[in-house]
């Protein structure tokens, strides 16, 4: 399987569907993986981290009327401008993430704290300058989106892991995380944790510098096989 495939998708699958939203993967045969999720509130569908699909503005008009599109980190601005203008809607980024806008061809509004009015608020996941990211986090659902430190993609994950940090943030994992206790996880690569997300994020955390061995000597096999 190719690591990333370009060109248009055609065979999207939606991977998670909850009360407050859905998660598809627009090409599930990539070994990235890269998730995107739609949050709903009443009408209105919050994109984040949009790769394009086929369907998905079939799945939108079925849920509600896009209000806007947001990006988690300076790298996954993906597919956000185009979609943003086909609904004509702004792309939205955390005021930490301000500096993204000049890579987004498409009208651009910051914010801090809460989205909108969907209950997410969003927090600060890592600000250096080669690595910029946002979470958003909603208290009354419990749902946890991350874009990029931990995932569910097998490049991600050492052998037993259901969610795995990130190979290169592997020696020094995300205490931005800690603390969090949520009922799913939505991530960047790969499909979302839905059961036993606390145990799954607090091991991820725990056992992350201990199974970095394990994970690259599983990533040689994986891309460089004997």
């Amino acid at each position: 399987m190719p690591m990333k495939q370009g060109g248009e998708a055609r065979e999207a699958r939606r991977v998670l569907e909850f009360d407050g939203g859905f998660s598809w993967i627009a090409f599930p045969e990539e070994e990235m993986q890269r998730a995107s999720h739609a949050l709903v509130e009443g009408n209105a569908v919050w994109l984040i981290d949009p790769v394009d699909a086929p369907e998905l503005d079939e799945w939108i008009d079925d849920t509600g009327e896009v209000r806007g599109i947001v990006v988690l980190l300076d790298r996954h601005t993906r597919d956000a401008a185009a979609i943003a203008n086909r609904h004509d809607v702004p792309v939205y980024l955390p005021e930490t993430l301000a500096s993204a806008r000049q890579k987004i061809d498409a009208p651009v509004e910051t914010f801090s704290g809460a989205l909108a009015d969907t209950g997410y608020r969003t927090f600060p996941v890592l600000d250096t300058p080669v690595w910029n990211e946002a979470g958003l986090y909603n208290d009354e659902s419990g749902t946890l989106v991350v874009a990029e430190s931990v995932g569910t993609a097998r490049f991600f994950r050492a052998p037993g892991e259901p969610l795995g940090v990130h190979p290169a943030r592997r020696l020094f994992p995300p205490t931005a995380l800690k603390g969090f206790l949520p009922d799913r996880i939505l991530v960047g690569h790969g499909e979302p944790i839905t059961e036993d997300a606390p145990h799954a994020l607090g091991e991820a955390l725990s056992g992350s510098r201990r199974k970095t061995p394990q994970l690259y000597a599983k990533s040689l096999r994986m891309f460089l096989p004997l």
